[in-house]
């Protein structure tokens, strides 16, 4: 397992509430972030079918073109009525000619379940994957899942994506319920990140 040692970190993404997440969650490390947008770099295609390639094509990406190290991860929702869809193409599920529709996405998936009269209760995961990648090609990864199952009708106006319809193990809220700050401590990516800082960080 590879140490992180530098002071500079560049955070694959355009997502300016992703970078302050992983901020906050690295921010007493002393590291100073920057993210794809800071420098001007494109979002690269995503060709992959697991989270943990489509981790690696944009981590890998940021690090060859800034010669940094960069982080990167890849997310989305396994719903087991749907044989694990919507997965890798999560985002995809919620495209449209005017942009990403989560709310049409999410009535998607639950039509989807109605029709296979999936059983009750409804069991899905998020699931997260990081990728921390150096500019001499090494990596290493970090898997984080937080179990739960969808339920209707979509509750809460926090978070983003599918939050509103899932209902996190343990909990009797959403996701899209509860605040951001504490969602963040227990979530998918809260479990790869810890993941991360014990092996890179710590």
């Amino acid at each position: 397992m590879r140490k992180f040692t530098g002071d500079r970190l560049v955070v694959a993404t355009h997502n300016t509430g992703k970078l302050e997440e992983i901020a906050d969650l690295l921010g007493s490390f002393g590291v100073t972030l920057s993210s794809n947008a800071d420098h001007g770099l494109p979002e690269p295609e995503e060709t992959e079918e697991t989270f943990v390639g489509n981790a690696r094509i944009k981590a890998h990406a940021a690090a060859k073109a800034t010669g940094l190290p960069a982080l990167a991860d890849d997310s989305g929702i396994e719903i087991d009525g749907l044989g694990g869809k919507p997965g890798v193409h999560t985002a995809d599920w919620a495209e449209t000619p005017q942009g990403r529709d989560f709310v049409m996405a999410m009535e998607r998936s639950w039509a989807a379940l109605e029709e296979a009269q999936a059983p009750h209760p409804r069991t899905a995961r998020f699931c997260c994957t990081l990728v921390l990648a150096w500019p001499d090609g090494h990596d290493e990864v970090f898997a984080g899942v937080m179990p739960g199952q969808i339920v209707w009708p979509m509750r809460g106006e926090q978070g983003h994506g599918y939050d509103p319809i899932f209902q996190p193990d343990g909990y009797d809220v959403t996701f899209g319920e509860m605040d951001r700050w504490q969602k963040n401590r227990i979530s998918h990516r809260a479990d790869a990140f810890a993941k991360l800082v014990q092996g890179c960080f710590a």
